[in-house]
C-alpha cells in the first residue's frame, strides 16, 4: 500500500521540479507538494516549467511582501489543505514563514512525523542572529527527523544538539541528464553558439544573481589582477541579473585588456551552453546554502572554483577544482591563473567534475527522502 508524502516548500522552482518526479516515481510513496507561492516574481525570473510536473500538487493563497531584504509571505488555508492531503510524513522546506510554523502545530495536534528539510550551514551568514537561532532550536523540537543535502548541513544541525542519528542526507540534485544532454548540443556546435550568444572564445563564467554577498565584486578585481596574457585570451561572463549590474558594468570598464561580458538572465534551458562553453564556474560567494549551479556546471563538465563556505563544497568540489576563502583575492587570482595556465590540469578537472555529478542524482535524493520516512515510522 502506498503511503502519503506531502512536501511543503516555497515555490514552483525549476530545479526541484526533477527531484519531486523522483520521489513520485518511488514505489510504495504517494507524493503531493504543497506550494506556498507559485514563484516570487520580485526576486526571481524563472520560468514555471508546470508542463513537467509529474506529481500531485497545489498551490495555497497568499500574500508576498518584500519590505527591505525581508520577504514576507502569508498562506491561507495550511490546515485546510494539510487535512484534505491526509499525511502519512510531513516533510516542510524551512522554518522561516508562518505556514511553516502553521503546518508544524498542525502535525503535533494530528500526531503526523513532522521533519524539517533544512539547508542552513554553520558559515551560512543568516546562522549568525541569536533571534533566528533562538526561533530555530524551538522549531527543532518539534521535528521528528531532519533532512540536509550534505555534510555542511548535518554538521551545523548537530553543533545546534540534532542528535546525528535524526538527521538524513539527501543530496542536494539537478536533472543531470538534461544539462549533460544539452551541454553535448552546444559543444558540437561552439562556434555558431558562441556568435548567437556573442561570448569570448574562452572564458570565466559566474551563473546567480548580482549581489554583494556573491562575491561578485571579488571577481571582478581577481579578474583585473590576473596577468595580462591570460586576460587577452580568456574574458569572463556573468549570467545573471540583480541590483549590482549598473556598478559592476562601471568596474569592468576599468579592466584593459580582457573582456566581461553581462548576459542577463538565463533560463534553465539557455544555461547549458553558457557552461559548456566556458573554462571554468567560479562561485566567490560570501554565503550559500548549497550552490545548485555548481551542480548544473559540473553536469556540463565544468570545472570549479568555489570558496568553502557554500554548502555544495565540501560534496562537490575535490579534484575537480580550487576551494579558497570567501574574499580572499589573492587566493582567487592563483585558482584562475592555475586553470588558465594549465589545459591538461582543465581538462582533466572537467572529466573528473562530470563523473562526480552522476553521484548527484534527482533518484539520490529520492533515495534520501525515503529513507528519512521509513525512519520515522513509514514502511
Amino acid at each position: 500500500m502506498s503511503r502519503r508524502i506531502v512536501i511543503i516548500t516555497e515555490i514552483i522552482a525549476p530545479y526541484r521540479i526533477p527531484v519531486f518526479n523522483a520521489l513520485a516515481r518511488e514505489s510504495r510513496i504517494d507524493l503531493h507538494v504543497i506550494f506556498l507561492s507559485k514563484t516570487d516574481s520580485s526576486l526571481r525570473q524563472w520560468r514555471v516549467y508546470e508542463d513537467e510536473i509529474q506529481f500531485s500538487y497545489e498551490v495555497l493563497p497568499s500574500f508576498r511582501r518584500r519590505i527591505g531584504r525581508y520577504n514576507i509571505l502569508l498562506n491561507r488555508r495550511v490546515a485546510e489543505a494539510l487535512h484534505n492531503a491526509a499525511p502519512d510524513v510531513i516533510i516542510c522546506g524551512g522554518y522561516n514563514y508562518v505556514s511553516s510554523w502553521q503546518a508544524m502545530r498542525w502535525a503535533t495536534r494530528n500526531r503526523v512525523p513532522f521533519l524539517l528539510w533544512s539547508e542552513s550551514t554553520a558559515r551560512d551568514r543568516r546562522s549568525r542572529h541569536l533571534m533566528v537561532e533562538s526561533l530555530k532550536k524551538l522549531f527543532f523540537r518539534n521535528c521528528a527527523a531532519f533532512v540536509v543535502p550534505g555534510r555542511s548541513a548535518q554538521d551545523y544541525l548537530h553543533q545546534m544538539g540534532v542528535p546525528r542519528q535524526n538527521i538524513f542526507i539527501a543530496r542536494n540534485a539537478v536533472d543531470i541528464g538534461r544539462f549533460s544532454e544539452m551541454g553535448r548540443k552546444a559543444r558540437a556546435k561552439a562556434g555558431r553558439a558562441r556568435h548567437e550568444l556573442v561570448l569570448p572564445e574562452k572564458y570565466f563564467l559566474f551563473v546567480g544573481r548580482l549581489v554583494r554577498e556573491k562575491g561578485v565584486v571579488d571577481l571582478i578585481q581577481a579578474y583585473g589582477e590576473l596577468p595580462q596574457e591570460i586576460r587577452e585570451r580568456i574574458g569572463l561572463v556573468f549570467a545573471g541579473d540583480g541590483p549590482m549590474r549598473a556598478e559592476l558594468e562601471v568596474l569592468a570598464r576599468d579592466v584593459y585588456p580582457g573582456t566581461i561580458h553581462f548576459a542577463g538572465f538565463i533560463d534553465r534551458d539557455g544555461l547549458a551552453a553558457y557552461y559548456s562553453l566556458a573554462e571554468c564556474i567560479v562561485l566567490p560567494t560570501y554565503s550559500d546554502t548549497w550552490g545548485l549551479v555548481v551542480n548544473e556546471a559540473m553536469a556540463c563538465g565544468l570545472p570549479v572554483i568555489c570558496t568553502r563556505v557554500a554548502g555544495c563544497a565540501v560534496e562537490l568540489v575535490q579534484s575537480n577544482g580550487r576551494l579558497i576563502e570567501p574574499g580572499n583575492l589573492p587566493e582567487l587570482r592563483r585558482a584562475m591563473m592555475e586553470i588558465a595556465a594549465d589545459p591538461v590540469l582543465r581538462d582533466g578537472m572537467s572529466a573528473q567534475s562530470e563523473a562526480r555529478s552522476r553521484e548527484f542524482s534527482p533518484e539520490a535524493w529520492a533515495s534520501g527522502i525515503v529513507e528519512a520516512a521509513h525512519a520515522v515510522g513509514l514502511s
